[in-house]
C-alpha cells in the first residue's frame, strides 16, 4: 500500500512517520482520534491538517496492524477466555 501523505525523514521528528513532513507525527494524530477527538475539533485545532490526513493516518495504522504480531501475557483483556 502506498501512502502519499505519510512521510519519514530522519531530519524531521527523529524519523518518526509524520503527516506531509509537517513535524506532526502520525502517532499524535492517532492519539487524538483514539482519545475521542472529532475530525472537526482536530482540524480546528491544527488548521494545517486536512481531512485526508486523518483518513490516511487511519489507513496507515490499519496497515501496520496487519503486519504486527503482539504477544499477550496470560490473562490479558485481549486474550480470549
Amino acid at each position: 500500500m502506498r501512502f502519499e501523505r505519510i512521510t519519514v525523514n530522519p531530519a524531521v521528528a527523529t524519523g518518526k512517520p509524520c503527516i506531509r513532513n509537517l513535524r506532526f507525527p502520525v502517532s499524535r494524530l492517532l492519539g487524538l482520534v483514539a482519545a475521542g477527538e472529532t475530525r472537526e475539533s482536530i482540524l480546528g485545532a491544527y488548521p494545517y491538517l486536512e481531512a485526508a490526513d486523518i483518513d490516511e493516518a487511519l489507513r496507515y495504522a490499519a496497515s501496520l496492524s496487519e503486519d504486527e504480531t503482539i504477544e499477550l501475557r496470560s490473562g490479558s483483556a485481549l486474550e480470549p477466555s
